[in-house]
């Protein structure tokens, strides 16, 4: 994996997937529904970790299918065909042994729609059969309850380009930030891993970078270990947020002014007339942050050689191809 220098300390990222999106047979039907994208282009960049909560439980392969019945808070996973084959329990203890296991983890995709796996929008059926509610998959829940800031995605969802950024940037946000905490966090650690996700941040909400300021300005007078558990979390929710077209135009325009005494009128004109045509909607996001990744290389700055902003992500992944 090509990554930047300063990404050097994180090594090959582990993520949870379950098993069927990576070809593994082990459906209700014998069959699999692997994804290209998980098992091609992100095999190439993680080490993953298969999982299937049903067949870890002692379901066979074939078996009967099971759904979720109840309420939408708490429901029951029980079979398909015959209800009073009851894996629920088996499922949530699965999913708390497991939960408990995976700090190591950067990432996690799930199967969509799987009473076990499924991230959201699972169907819930009525006595009657009818699915009439939505929830999660009783094993995902688990995952989810136990890690609140690892970053999850279903593999539906990946299908959309700009979902499918927001994910792996986030993993590696997270992949990053984990690497802090080995190393020992520290005021001026934490610090220095804020100001690296400054423009970063500005795309997705330049109310929350100055908000996650603010908080670190009280660095002196709280305890450590809980300011940066507070940061965390506040990153993280704020980087689910999709970073818009306009502030990822505001960012570009910020980075324009740290050239602007190194590029004569024609480079610069040029930068500004590829801004204003991503601005657009005429060129994807990947060829202004391709032309400043030429011009930074010409005219390195300290400052902007520690942003991630620029390459948040492997750039053969080609994640912003499509923003």
């Amino acid at each position: 994996m090509t990554q930047p220098a300063y990404e050097s300390e994180l090594g090959r990222l582990r993520m949870g997937v379950s098993a069927c999106l990576l070809g593994a047979k082990v459906r209700f039907d014998g069959g699999h529904k692997r994804n290209s994208f998980i098992d091609d282009a992100l095999a190439q960049h993680f080490e993953f970790v298969p999982f299937c909560p049903e067949v870890a439980i002692g379901m066979g392969v074939p078996r009967q299918s099971i759904r979720l019945v109840g309420l939408a808070e708490s429901p029951r996973a029980v079979g398909s065909r015959n209800p009073d084959l009851d894996v629920t329990g088996p499922l949530r203890d699965y999913g708390k042994q497991v939960a408990a296991g995976i700090d190591d983890l950067c990432g996690f995709a799930f199967k969509k729609d799987s009473p076990s796996c499924g991230m959201q929008r699972v169907r819930i059926y009525s006595d009657k059969g009818i699915p009439e509610k939505t929830g999660t998959g009783l094993f995902a829940a688990e995952i989810m309850q136990a890690h609140p800031l690892l970053p999850v995605e279903e593999e539906g969802r990946l299908c959309d380009p700009a979902l499918r950024e927001n994910f792996i940037s986030r993993v590696f946000v997270y992949a990053r930030w984990r690497a802090l905490q080995r190393d020992g966090l520290t005021k001026g650690g934490l610090i220095a891993f804020h100001a690296r996700h400054k423009l970063l941040l500005m795309a997705h909400s330049p109310a929350g970078y100055k908000e996650l300021g603010r908080m670190l300005s009280r660095l002196n007078h709280l305890d450590l270990g809980e300011l940066g558990e507070q940061y965390i979390a506040r990153l993280m929710q704020l980087l689910g947020q999709q970073a818009s077209r306009r502030r990822h135009v505001n960012v570009l325009q910020h980075l324009l002014g740290y050239l602007r005494r190194h590029l004569d009128g024609a480079n610069r004109a040029s930068l500004v007339d590829v801004i204003d045509a991503y601005r657009r909607g005429e060129y994807p996001l990947v060829v202004p942050i391709t032309l400043f990744q030429h011009h930074f290389k010409r005219n390195p700055h300290p400052y902007i050689s520690q942003q991630v902003y620029l390459e948040p992500h492997p750039r053969e992944l080609m994640l912003r191809n499509a923003l």
